[in-house]
């Protein structure tokens, strides 16, 4: 087959592919060209989770007339002019290719005007193609209209996950740059719902207020901006009481730019090394400010990922001084080696079998100095309690050997089985406050609140909404009787933050998986041989008592033989 130039509306469809991936990738760019723009007050509105509207209109220097038709011929910008202004970029946009790429899968509307024309210019584009351009009545600044994204592509729109994800990313998304430019006032409106709102006074714990809640704002510490000869780090980090199950609250700005680099959150993690448990991070806000020359931001069409020249340096600074201010040294003078290591505390398994009642597929067992660890699928045979080992582990014996049983696991499963029947006949028992407890939550958080409060309420959470991302707890699962309300809820909106689709009852098992786990007996509980024999029973009476919820092992099998080969009884 003979080479070929691609047709104009290939070659857009392929750039629009790199740069516009989904709905927040188009608030993203528009977001980023109102930011350039010098916009003191932006707007962003999105319908059907941005399938059928995003708008987004800003008061900045707006387009002139000429400018308009310009914007979106592809490779056409105001922010660069030669290659070597590519290693020094200054800006959020560079590429030029961000409203091209949108009007070719979508029905585009840009409607302009600049401080030095009395009327504004109207630019209608749809699949690529442009009208003639039009003389409008308009304020200063830019508006810009998305409508029915990927029309044109509808096996674009497949790949999109639930509005209600998508509504979260975009969430997301402009909270993160609210608290990045704390000057400029972000108003998002969601299905008609005012979902961020920011003064743009400048104070940036009043924005920390209204992204993550008043509570985690308070607890919030600052980082003084600290200058070294490489760099400039400022930002905000939670105390150690404050933590999150996942690295999602983990954000880093590099010149203004919202980032995702590995080697940052490795850097964040290993400062808080020994102060949390494993598998739980903090909250960080983090703002980089490098000499442009040493940075690459040419790296992908998203433009989330940039290039260190430095990376090791960047990675000590950021370390050295998040571990001085949590141990309350200060910023610290920061002396930059050239030779580094990195460390990250690996990732507890967050993997939960949606279909509860099935018992996960193991592979068959290999002996590693002489202990079973991994157990074929049947149930457990009938043991015998021997005692706690660390106040931690079951000592139990059974006809073909010695079983140790993690105690917190083992519960885990056994509170997770009775949970569950529990919901499927209808009947979890919830236990009612003495006071109603008010409870603030992110934005992101509050959307998960309320897409699952039905199934919360079927699991004991008694819930309603009270006010705008608050809600009030009046009741909770009996099992969490003893629990702190707040962050019993809490740690049930860990659970399911999640992007993908969720299956037939797996939000229910979530919930209810992390609900046992608060529930559970802990390590370093002793426990009565009364009560090791019962937990045991219940053990074995379970449909899968051989791992708990999140899939962790509940037993380890040490069988006779081996107990032989080690005592040199047999060969």
């Amino acid at each position: 087959m003979r080479i070929r130039v691609l047709p104009d509306s290939v070659a857009s469809a392929i750039a629009a592919g790199e740069v516009v991936e989904r709905p927040e990738s188009v608030v993203k760019e528009l977001l980023e060209n109102a930011i350039d723009a010098s916009a003191s007050r932006i707007q962003i509105t999105i319908e059907n989770g941005g399938r059928k509207l995003i708008e987004v209109v800003d008061d900045g220097i707006g387009m002139s007339s000429e400018d308009v038709p310009l914007s979106i011929a592809r490779h056409a910008t105001s922010k660069l002019s030669t290659e070597s202004d590519l290693f020094k970029i200054q800006t959020l946009g560079f590429r030029g290719e961000a409203l091209g790429a949108i009007g070719a899968v979508s029905h585009l509307q840009i409607v302009s005007r600049t401080s030095l024309e009395e009327s504004g210019t109207k630019l209608s584009v749809s699949a690529g193609k442009g009208e003639e351009p039009q003389a409008v009545g308009a304020p200063i600044g830019t508006a810009v209209q998305v409508r029915d994204l990927f029309f044109n592509v509808p096996a674009r729109l497949k790949f999109l996950k639930t509005e209600t994800t998508e509504r979260r990313r975009i969430s997301n998304l402009v909270s993160r740059y609210a608290l990045a430019y704390a000057s400029i006032s972000f108003h998002l409106i969601q299905e008609g719902k005012i979902r961020l709102q920011t003064s743009g006074n400048g104070n940036q714990r009043e924005v920390l207020a209204a992204v993550f809640g008043l509570d985690i704002a308070k607890d919030m510490i600052a980082i003084p901006r600290t200058d070294t000869p490489k760099m400039s780090v400022s930002g905000y980090i939670s105390s150690p009481s404050v933590h999150r199950g996942s690295r999602r609250e983990i954000t880093h700005f590099v010149q203004g730019r919202w980032v995702k680099d590995a080697s940052l959150s490795a850097a964040v993690v290993q400062a808080y090394h020994g102060l949390l448990m494993v598998g739980r991070y903090p909250i960080v806000v983090l703002f980089l400010d490098l000499p442009p020359e040493t940075i690459d931001v040419n790296v992908h069409p998203g433009k989330a990922e940039v290039r260190f020249q430095d990376p090791g340096a960047v990675f000590t600074i950021v370390q050295r001084v998040i571990r001085g201010i949590l141990l309350g040294q200060g910023p610290p003078s920061i002396q930059v080696d050239s030779t580094w290591r990195s460390y990250e505390q690996p990732a507890a398994s967050d993997g939960i079998d949606p279909h509860w009642n099935i018992v996960h597929p193991e592979q068959d067992g290999q002996a590693v100095d002489g202990v079973q660890q991994s157990l074929p699928i049947t149930n457990v045979p009938l043991l015998r309690s021997v005692g706690q080992v660390g106040a931690a582990y079951l000592v139990a014996e059974g006809p073909d050997g010695l079983y140790l049983i993690d105690q917190h696991a083992a519960h885990e499963r056994v509170l997770f089985e009775k949970l569950m029947r529990a919901w499927e006949d209808g009947a979890v028992e919830a236990q009612r406050l003495l006071m109603p407890v008010t409870i603030s939550l992110s934005h992101s958080e509050a959307l998960i609140i309320e897409e699952q409060i039905e199934v919360l309420q079927s699991l004991g959470f008694q819930i309603e909404p009270f006010g705008r991302d608050m809600f009030r707890l009046r009741a909770i699962p009996a099992i969490l009787s003893s629990a702190d309300p707040n962050l019993a809820l809490r740690s049930v909106v860990d659970e399911l933050d999640e992007d993908e689709q969720p299956l037939a009852n797996e939000v229910e098992a979530r919930i209810a998986a992390r609900v046992c786990k608060r529930a559970a007996v802990k390590a370093g509980q002793v426990l009565s041989l009364e009560e090791q024999r019962r937990l045991i029973q219940e053990l074995e009476a379970c449909q899968a008592p051989r791992t708990c919820p999140h899939g962790r092992p509940t037993m380890i099998h040490i069988s006779v033989d081996s107990l032989e080969r080690q005592f040199g009884r047999r060969g």
